[in-house]
Parts: C-alpha cells; structure tokens; sequence
C-alpha cells in the first residue's frame, strides 16, 4: 500500500470515528424524544430537559466537524450528498436548529409560544434527526440515485460533477423498507442512550423507575430493527471494487466477506455490540446501577465504526449508486489529493487532545448530579 492508499484508508477511519461519536451523541435526541413519555410532570420534564440540554452542544458540533471532516477528505461524496440529496440534510439540519432555537428560548421572558410549544420541537429533533441519520447512514449500504461524470468538470456553462437522478433529491431514500428500519434502528438505539444517561445524571427515584422500566421496550425494539438491517446486510449482494480496473461489479455476500477478510474490524464491531448489550442488561437487571450509558455508549462508537469500516475499506463502493453503477463512490475516486490528505493528517494528530478536552468538560458538567431541588434553584436551566 503506497502513501496516498495509506491516508485514503486513514481518512475513512477518521471519518467514520467521528461517525460514531455522532451517532453515540444522539442520546441527546433520544432523550428528548421522551420528554413527554417519561416526564409525567413539568419538574420531571424540566429536569429531562436539563440532562440532555447539559450535552446538546457536543451533538451539533461533532455533526458539523463529521461534515468539515467528510469535505475535506471525500469531496466528491460532499457534493454528490450534501449537494444532491439536499431535501434529506436540510431536514435533518433543520431539525437540529430547531433544537438549539427551543433549548435557549423556551424559558426567555415574553416567550409568545410557551415553554410547551419549544419542548414539541425538541421532541420533533429527537425524532426526526436519528430517524433520517439512520436512513442516510443505510445508504451506505443500499446505494442512492446520482450520477457522476467528473469530465463535465471541463465544461464552461455548467462544470457539475454530479447529480442527482430524480426530483425527489435525498427523499427518495425513504422508499427503500431497508433504510427506514435502519433509521428505526437508530432512532430507537438513541433512545436507549437518552434512557442510560438519565439514569445516570438525574438522581429522582420515580424517574429513575420509569426509565428503567421504559429501558427494556425501547432495548427491544433497537434490537428488532437492527438484527433485521443487519442479517439482511451481510446476506445481500455488496458493492464491490475492482482494485485494478476500479470497475464496480455486485458481489454476493460482499459484507459479510468483509468481515471476515477483516478480522480486526470484525473484533471490534462484536465487541461493541457486546458493550452495548451489558450496559442495557446491567443498569435492567441490577438494581442501582447507573453506568449503563459508559458501556452502551462506548459500544455504539465500536460498533457503528465497524460497520463503516465494512462499507469503505477492502475494496468497497461507501456510496453506492443504484441509478449508475459505475458512477458509485469510493475511498480512491472520491477523495482529495495527496498533499491535501498529507496535511491534514498532521493536522489530525489535534485530535486526541480535542478529545480530551471533551471527556474532561464532560466529567465536570456531569460531577454535580441533576435533582427536583435543583431545578427550583436560581442557577442556570433550560
């Protein structure tokens, strides 16, 4: 593997980290998506609303950089998704200002709404944004209807490498079943992470048992939709590479294949659905136990970083096109140029230390748990 093969494999992991961060950093909408199921009075609301409200920031930037991160390395993916499928991203995106617009106006002073109306929206993020997350996610895997032809680069009117098939631009992927149970399978799993962490940082016991009972009905539908996606994946016919011609053709079993042509990503994928199991099961079964999100959130990042490795790596299309086969994107004719890969990677080295910064501002945010007594106070809440 040469040098330019080398930071395209690298890039794709660094991306589909930041990929899974995002998705653990759901539990923020998966939260909110409970507001109303779990908070059975306006206290218990409030302090829900405080929980998620104490990490909602993380979930927007981490989206943002996951954007700048898919720019810069994968160019040709950022205008052929981001510029085709744009209905898709400008709801989810629109969702997610929604949720900044409620958390910081719903208790200002001459709020013509109501309180009520700007936790609807929140309820609105946190089902719509994991749901078409999860459906632009499954694209990954069942392909999307776009065109590209990188020779229109040249032409003088209109120099528009790709675009999109139909007029439905990104919409079109909730037609396929399989996307939607994707998103499910994500929009529950967010669920499930908004339940961990509630237990985790609200200390109320009545709230605390209607989680844990509320636990196991959202851990049951997760699995449900994700076992499905996922046997359905790994028996379906992939989107394979040529790694001498780069001629897409359609491999039976492709991902499957990839996971056992790739040991390390398999390990790492079993592991964390491991992780994600015992932190449900755990916080479920033993009384008292508060932790469940360190586990189920840790394998949620190990998990969904194997399942993108699966689509990228190993000679794979990571956006399939299903509207042109040969038009499908990969790690080799969708990325930026060497020197760009080059310095961004030194550039790269930051990050642990970002991620630090983070884990230590989370440590301390959550060092002071959330109470009834709390909320009544004169400090700072949404």
């Amino acid at each position: 593997m040469d040098t330019y093969q080398f930071l395209q494999h690298y890039w794709w992991l660094v991306v589909s980290l930041l990929a899974s961060f995002l998705v653990f950093l759901l539990f923020v909408q998966g939260g909110n998506s409970l507001i109303f199921a779990l908070g059975k009075t306006e206290e218990e609301r409030k302090m829900l609303i405080n929980a998620t409200g104490r990490k909602w920031e993380f979930t927007f930037t981490t989206l943002v950089t996951f954007g700048g991160a898919f720019f810069a390395s994968f160019p040709l993916f950022y205008s052929t998704s981001f510029g085709g499928a744009y209905w898709l991203w400008m709801i989810i995106l629109f969702s997610f200002v929604l949720q900044a617009v409620s958390y910081e106006f719903q208790n200002k002073a001459g709020n013509l709404l109501g309180r009520k109306t700007y936790q609807v929206f929140l309820v609105i993020n946190g089902v719509v944004g994991p749901l078409l997350l999860g459906g632009a996610v499954a694209t990954f895997f069942t392909g999307s209807a776009f065109l590209v032809s990188k020779d229109n680069i040249l032409g003088g009117a209109m120099p528009v490498i790709s675009h999109w098939a139909n007029g439905w631009h990104g919409l079109d992927a909730l037609a396929n079943p399989w996307n939607v149970v994707m998103g499910l399978a994500v929009f529950f799993l967010a669920r499930v992470l908004g339940i961990l962490y509630a237990i985790n940082v609200i200390v109320d016991k009545e709230l605390n048992e209607r989680c844990r009972h509320k636990l196991m009905i959202e851990a049951i539908l997760f699995l449900l939709f994700f076992l499905a996606f996922l046997v359905r994946t790994l028996l379906a016919d992939g989107y394979a590479v040529n790694p001498v011609t780069q001629e897409i053709y359609m491999e039976s079993y492709k991902y499957l294949h990839n996971f056992l042509q790739m040991p390390v990503v398999l390990i790492v994928f079993l592991i964390g659905v491991v992780l994600v199991l015992s932190g449900i099961g755990l916080t479920v079964f033993r009384d008292g136990f508060r932790k469940g999100i360190w586990f189920s959130g840790a394998g949620t990042i190990l998990a969904v970083l194997g399942l993108l490795l699966c689509a990228g790596w190993n000679h794979t299309a990571y956006y399939p096109s299903n509207a042109d086969l040969q038009s499908s994107l990969t790690i080799t004719n969708s990325s930026s140029s060497l020197f760009t890969l080059k310095v961004m990677a030194y550039v790269s080295l930051f990050v642990p230390v970002v991620i630090g910064y983070i884990f230590y501002a989370w440590r301390s945010i959550d060092k002071k748990k959330i109470t009834a007594e709390e909320m009544k106070g004169k400090g700072h809440a949404y």
